[in-house]
């Protein structure tokens, strides 16, 4: 069984940063593609970022650039998102995906499996 679970999220001022975990099991972790989505209320789930099976690609959503980072061990099954200068808008909640196609993509239909989430509230 494929379990994707998420950790990190909380509250946190406007500025600050937050480092945001994902722990894989039940799949073999490095043939997959790893993504980020976001969701805030009453709107779609965005991408946010992906990363490759070999850390050699990664991909971020245009308007997020520069203060998202996203990485992965493929020997502890984790993928990471850290988020730097968090602002108000960024207030949703973050799930991460995994996916079987070998290159970095943004469609969230092309992931394969989902974590349940995790809350990130940003204050102002």
């Amino acid at each position: 069984q494929v379990q994707l679970v998420e950790s990190g999220g909380g509250l946190v001022q406007a500025g600050g940063s937050l480092r945001l975990s994902c722990a894989a099991s039940g799949l073999t972790f490095r043939s997959y593609t790893m993504g980020w989505f976001r969701q805030a209320p009453g709107k779609e789930r965005d991408f946010v970022s992906a990363i490759s099976w070999d850390v050699g690609t990664t991909n971020y959503a245009d308007s997020l650039k520069g203060r998202f980072t996203i990485s992965r061990d493929n020997a502890k099954n984790t993928v990471y998102l850290q988020i730097d200068s968090l602002k108000p808008e960024d207030t949703a909640v973050y799930y991460c995906a995994a996916s079987r196609i070998p290159i970095v993509v943004a469609k969230f239909t092309t992931y394969d499996y989902w974590g349940q989430g995790t809350q990130v509230t940003v204050s102002s």
